[in-house]
C-alpha cells in the first residue's frame, strides 16, 4: 500500500541540524512566535560604513531610523520586506550622535558632532531645518509633548548646557530656555508631563530642572560613573540610567516616592566597556515597562525584569558593543545597533500587561 506523503513542517519549525537533503532532516525545533515579523531574528545590514550610535522605531513601529558615524541616517522598514528605503547622508558634516521621531509630524530631529540640530522630512528626505544649537558636541536629545500642545525638544552638550527648543519645521531658530549645568551633559529625557527635564551629566548626578520655574529642583545621586543615557518607563514613574560604571540604576521619579534615595532598583550585567560610549537603554512597550533593556561591551543585550531585578535575556549576535537598543511600541519586538555597523530586530517572549 502507498503511503501518504508527509505534510511539510509548518512554518515556525526550525531544523537545527540537517544535511543538504531535505529528508534527512535532524532535529526540529518548533517556535513559539510572537510578533509579526518575517523571522524571529532579522539582521538589517548594509547600509552604513561606520559604527551605529542610535536606532530607534518610529511612534507607530513601522519604520527605524539609525544613525552612525560615517555622518548618515539610515530609514528602514520594520516589517517584511524590511527594506532599506532611505539613507540620508548629506545633513552633518561631523557623526550624528542620537536622533528621535517626531511625535506628530513627518520629521526626524539629529545631533551631531559639528554642534548641529537637523530637522529632516522623512517623506523628501530633505532637510528643513539646521541650527548650530551648541558650542561644542551634542551629545543627546529628547522630545516631548509639551501642555500646549507643542513638540519640545531638549538638546545636551559637551558645552555644560542643555536647551530646549520648539520642534516642527516652523520652529524658531533660538532656543526657548537654556539651563547651565556646570559640566558636560551626557543624557536628557523629559518627564511625562513636558514640564521638567532630566539631564545626566559627567558629574554622576542625574539633575532635574524644572521648565516653568527656570531652575533645578532636585538631584538623583547614587552613580559612582557618568550616566550614558536617560529614558522614561511608560507610565512616567520610573527612570532609567545606565552608567559608565556597568551599573544601571531604576530610578522612582514620582512626585512622592517611598524611599529618600529615590533608588528603585541596581542591575548589574551590561558591561559598559572602557571606550566611555554613551550606551542607550529602553523600557518594553507593549506589557507597560515591566522590562528594560541596555546593550554592552561584551557585545550582547541585556533584558532585565524590574521587579525583581533578574535578568531575562542575553541576547547575542553583534560583533561588537550594542550602543543602542529600542522596543517596538506594540509588540514584543527589540531593535538593537551596534559599533559593527549593523542592526538586529528579535522576538521575545510577549509580556504580561
Amino acid at each position: 500500500m502507498k503511503r501518504a506523503k508527509a505534510t511539510p513542517p509548518p512554518s515556525n519549525q526550525i531544523a537545527i541540524s540537517s544535511s543538504n537533503d531535505d529528508r534527512n532532516k535532524g532535529l526540529i525545533r518548533t517556535v513559539q512566535r510572537t510578533s509579526n515579523l518575517e523571522a524571529p531574528i532579522i539582521s538589517l545590514a548594509g547600509a552604513h560604513s561606520g559604527e551605529i550610535l542610535s536606532c530607534r522605531f518610529d511612534p507607530t513601529g513601522q519604520n527605524i531610523a539609525a544613525c552612525s558615524t560615517d555622518r548618515s541616517i539610515s530609514l528602514w522598514r520594520t516589517y517584511a520586506p524590511n527594506t532599506n528605503y532611505g539613507l540620508l547622508s548629506s545633513h552633518a558634516r561631523a557623526p550624528i550622535l542620537d536622533l528621535q521621531w517626531s511625535l506628530f509630524s513627518p520629521l526626524i530631529y539629529s545631533v551631531s558632532a559639528d554642534h548641529t540640530l537637523c530637522m529632516t522630512d522623512v517623506t523628501t528626505g530633505q532637510r528643513v531645518r539646521k541650527i548650530r544649537a551648541h558650542r561644542e558636541i551634542i551629545n543627546t536629545l529628547d522630545r516631548t509633548i509639551a501642555g500646549s500642545g507643542t513638540e519640545l525638544l531638549a538638546t545636551g552638550s559637551d558645552d555644560g548646557t542643555v536647551k530646549i527648543w520648539e520642534g516642527g519645521d516652523e520652529a524658531s531658530k533660538q532656543p526657548v530656555a537654556t539651563f547651565e549645568i556646570g559640566c558636560p551633559v551626557t543624557a536628557v529625557c523629559w518627564n511625562k508631563e513636558g514640564n521638567a527635564v532630566y539631564i545626566g551629566a559627567i558629574d554622576n548626578e542625574v539633575h532635574i530642572y524644572d521648565l516653568r520655574k527656570g531652575a533645578e529642583t532636585a538631584t538623583l545621586t547614587g552613580h559612582t560613573n557618568t550616566p550614558t543615557s536617560l529614558a522614561l518607563s511608560p507610565n512616567g514613574s520610573y527612570l532609567l540610567s545606565p552608567s559608565f560604571s556597568s551599573q544601571t540604576i531604576v530610578w522612582d521619579v514620582r512626585p512622592f516616592a517611598y524611599n529618600p534615595s529615590r533608588i528603585h532598583r541596581v542591575l548589574h550585567g551590561a558591561p559598559a566597556g572602557f571606550e566611555n560610549t554613551l550606551l542607550h537603554g529602553a523600557w518594553s512597550k507593549d506589557d507597560g515597562g515591566k522590562r528594560v533593556a541596555v546593550g554592552g561591551a561584551d557585545r550582547m543585550v541585556c533584558i532585565w525584569d524590574v521587579e525583581s531585578g533578574k535578568i531575562l535575556y542575553k541576547l547575542p549576535g553583534h560583533k561588537g558593543t550594542v550602543t543602542s537598543v529600542d522596543f517596538h511600541p506594540k509588540e514584543p519586538i527589540i531593535l538593537t545597533g551596534s559599533k559593527d555597523g549593523t542592526m538586529l530586530l528579535g522576538e521575545i517572549e510577549a509580556g504580561l500587561a
